[in-house]
Order: C-alpha cells, then sequence, then structure tokens
C-alpha cells in the first residue's frame, strides 16, 4: 500500500510540473505580447492562488465516489431527508455507531471554501469541489435521531435527498483487555487517547524510539548523530510517561526500541540486524532500561525482525489482551505502521495467546492529508476510500469536551509535536485564514492537534 502512495506521489508531481510549464509559457506570451509588468503582478496572484486552493495533497478528484461496504450485520435504513431533517422508515433503535451513506455536491462557493456539513452541533468538512457518495460520521446523535430531532444541512455543499444510514452495534470494547501497537510515541494517544483513558486494564507497546529527522535539535550543538540519540531517548520517555496523563501507569507501557523506517527491512531479512539510520545505534537496549519486565530481545539486543516477533510473543502472553488496537495495514500507509500490523499479525498466529478482536486505525492515509478535515473538535467523517476496503464494522465512541482537551494536552506533551512551524506553513495557515476561512485550534501548531482532537475516535473491527 505504500508504493501506491508513492505512485501517487510521483503522478502528483508529474502533474503539477506540466501546470508549471504551462503557467510560465503564458506568462511569457503575456510579457511579451501585453505588457511586461503583469508578470511579476501574475507571478505575486499566482502563489497566492496556489497557497490558498491549490496546497493541499489531494491525490485523487473531488468528484471521486467514495467506496465502502459493511458487513451483514451492520443495519441498513434507506431514509430521506426532508426540511433539514433525516427521516428513517419505521422505528429507529439507538446504537452506538452510525454512518450517513449520501451524496454531496459543492456550490459554486464550495469550490473557493471547504464545504460544510452540519448534524445538529457538529460541522464535518469535505473536499472543496466534492460532487460524489461521502460517509457522515451521526454517531452520539442516536437519541435526537430517534425523536425526528437531528438537522442536516449544508454550507457550501447540496445535499442528497436520498440516504442510506448504517448501524453498527459494537460491545464497548474499552470495558475489556486492551493493547495498544504504537509503531511510534505519540501514535496511540492520536488514535486511541479517549479509549486507553477510560480502559479498566490497559497496555501500550511502542516499537521504534522515533529518533529519526532530529534536525531540530542540532541547534543545541548537536551533530547529526549525536541530536538522533536525543530526540530517540525523548521520544522513549514520551512513550513511557505521556499515558500517566490518561492513568495508564508506567509498568502497563513497554519500549521495545527498534528504530525508525527499518521495520519493513527487517520484516524481509528477519535475521539481519538494521541499527538506526541517523543515530549511529545498534543496541535496543539502550532504551529498554525503564521497561517493567524483562523482553527475549534483551538478551542480545539486536534489532531484527525474530526478535521483534519474540517479544511481542512474550508480550501477548504476559498481558493476555482479549482486544489489540493496530494501524489499519490496507488504509495506512507509513511504512511502519504497516510492518508493525504484520509483526502483530504474525506474533499472534505463531504465539501462545489469541486476542479476539483487532481495532484498526489509521493516524496517515495515502491520498489526503488533511482527514479528518474540518476544524479541531468537529465530528470524523469517513476517510476517503477509493479503492474499496475490506467490508468491516465500525466503531466510533464519543469523546466528550473534556476528554478532548485531556487528549489535546496529552499531544502537547508530545515532543515531536511541539516543534515551531515553519515560517513557509505559517504563511500560508494565514492566506488560508483570510481567503478560505480555516481555522486552527490554540492548543497546538502541529497539524495534528486540528486532525486527532476530535469528537469521534474511529476504529474498524476485524474479528480474529
Amino acid at each position: 500500500m505504500n508504493a501506491r502512495k508513492q505512485q501517487l506521489l510521483k503522478r502528483h508531481r508529474k502533474h503539477k510540473r506540466i501546470a508549471m510549464l504551462v503557467a510560465v509559457f503564458a506568462l511569457l506570451l503575456i510579457g511579451a505580447l501585453v505588457a511586461w509588468w503583469l508578470v511579476p503582478l501574475l507571478l505575486v496572484l499566482g502563489w497566492f492562488a496556489h497557497e490558498a486552493w491549490f496546497a493541499d495533497h489531494l491525490f485523487y478528484r473531488p468528484q471521486d465516489e467514495y467506496r465502502y461496504d459493511f458487513p451483514t450485520d451492520a443495519v441498513r435504513l434507506e431514509g430521506r431527508i426532508e426540511n433539514d431533517r433525516l427521516v428513517l422508515p419505521g422505528e429507529f433503535r439507538p446504537a452506538d455507531t452510525l454512518i450517513l451513506e449520501l451524496r454531496l455536491k459543492a456550490t459554486w462557493l464550495g469550490r473557493l471554501c471547504d464545504p460544510q456539513v452540519w448534524i445538529g452541533d457538529d460541522r464535518q468538512d469535505f473536499e472543496r469541489g466534492v460532487d460524489g457518495r461521502r460517509y457522515l460520521n451521526l454517531s452520539g446523535q442516536d437519541l435526537t435521531l430517534g425523536r425526528g430531532e437531528l438537522r442536516i444541512s449544508g454550507r457550501f455543499c447540496r445535499l442528497s435527498s436520498e440516504a442510506v444510514l448504517h448501524v453498527m452495534s459494537n460491545p464497548d470494547y474499552a470495558r475489556r483487555r486492551l493493547l495498544i501497537i504504537a509503531p511510534h510515541a505519540d501514535d496511540a494517544e492520536l488514535a486511541a487517547f479517549g479509549q486507553y483513558s477510560r480502559a479498566a486494564e490497559v497496555s501500550i507497546v511502542t516499537l521504534t524510539q522515533g529518533e529519526i529527522e532530529a534536525w531540530q535539535y542540532q541547534r543545541l550543538g548537536l551533530d547529526a548523530a549525536a541530536a538522533a540519540r536525543l530526540k530517540g531517548r525523548l521520544r522513549t520517555w514520551d512513550s513511557l510517561a505521556v499515558p500517566l496523563w490518561g492513568g495508564v501507569p508506567q509498568n502497563r507501557c513497554v519500549q521495545l526500541g527498534y528504530y525508525c523506517l527499518q521495520l519493513p527491512a527487517m520484516a524481509e531479512e528477519p535475521e539481519r540486524s538494521f541499527g538506526s539510520r541517523e543515530s549511529g545505534e545498534q543496541d535496543i537496549r539502550s532504551v529498554r532500561r525503564h521497561n517493567p519486565f524483562g523482553l527475549p530481545g534483551d538478551v542480545d539486543g539486536l534489532p531484527n525482525w525474530n526478535n521483534l516477533q519474540a517479544d511481542l510473543r512474550a508480550l501477548l502472553t504476559h498481558y493476555r489482551p482479549e482486544v489489540v488496537i493496530t494501524p489499519h495495514p490496507e488504509l495506512d500507509p507509513h511504512a511502519d505502521h504497516v510492518a508493525a500490523t504484520r509483526a502483530l499479525c504474525q506474533a499472534i498466529e505463531e504465539g501462545d495467546w489469541k486476542p479476539a478482536t483487532l481495532l484498526l486505525y489509521a493516524n496517515h492515509l495515502h491520498d489526503n492529508d488533511r482527514w479528518p478535515m474540518g476544524p479541531a473538535n468537529g465530528g470524523m467523517a469517513l476517510p476517503p476510500a477509493i479503492e474499496p476496503l475490506p467490508a468491516e464494522r465500525i466503531w466510533s465512541p464519543l469523546l466528550s469536551a473534556e476528554m478532548q482537551l485531556n487528549k489535546a494536552m496529552a499531544l502537547a506533551m508530545q515532543h515531536d509535536l511541539q516543534g515551531p512551524l515553519p515560517m513557509k506553513k505559517r504563511i500560508r495557515r494565514l492566506i488560508q485564514r483570510l481567503f478560505v476561512g480555516r481555522r486552527w485550534p490554540v492548543t497546538g501548531e502541529d497539524e495534528f492537534f486540528r486532525k486527532s482532537v476530535r469528537r469521534h475516535e474511529l476504529f474498524w473491527v476485524r474479528e480474529l
């Protein structure tokens, strides 16, 4: 799936180069045939237009249809939107997860501003110029919907009158024994802070140190390798300490200490060790001394797949989780995320303990780096699925306003989310605030404060 993202990036860059060549040719013609002074003016205006409307990484057309299938145990209710209300046939039975399938079509203003759908007091945004099937998240609105009082209306877009409500009932997985697989420090918080902070019994296992891309620490007078080692230590500390904000004690958190972006290579050559690309370290034991108990990889400290497998099998046996939360292997394209779930599934297959359920999350996407779109604290609509995914049930628990604030503070403690925005992004945000009406939260500058602090968390349920 990561190869697909690389193909999308390559196609996007090719189209961008072609557009730039056409623009340069047009400017040369204007300068030669009309007036030379129009060229710098048009260059400035073109740059503003790019930053306002064309800087998003959207690797599909807004007119493309989302394609979701749901399992047979999902109830399908065909309804209509009349007078800004969803009307359903017969009696509606409340459920924890409600997904509304309908068609959206942007108005002309919806090509300049982000189309919005208002669901009661919730707002969910979509692509500018949207014209196709989309999936709204109505979870948590079941009581209002059952009374026939749930208002649904569009701003900068029109909603089709026909709609299908997919009703899915799940147990409260937070009441079961949970194990969270985090490829990096902060992945557990981004995906599942709301669930692990209310879980009765939960453990968090972080696979990598997160040491790469440490240039900001070179400002402390460190060389590249020393900066990477410092970043690895800091993010290791994050993986063990930040969960305490959500009520998870340190003795329920484990750091395995493997190295960033090396998990896929480890999977291909299980016996070969892959040290850090940037820190120069080769021994995973350097960050394991605060783990609550010993693991097989502690014997030789070699960063290889065989040790990772032995570690995961031992952790499954020790914690005996009923439910494991892990990255979605078809939806989340980050190479370490795909490899993390691959490692987990192999450990489950070959180990002594088998959980009943996987809850799959996506902290990254192939083809839209703004999802979930819209401001923080809004609902989490389903992500783009231009290619069909497995037909799986969805669980989308609601987060209270207090829980959302606690989640934002947990993210604020993560060292990797604390860096200042580059000047280019600051200018882009100012332009988009003025011309597109976008807003960012005051809790933090990193884009994840907008994308991950929502009224919903979202998981795909895969039974084993």
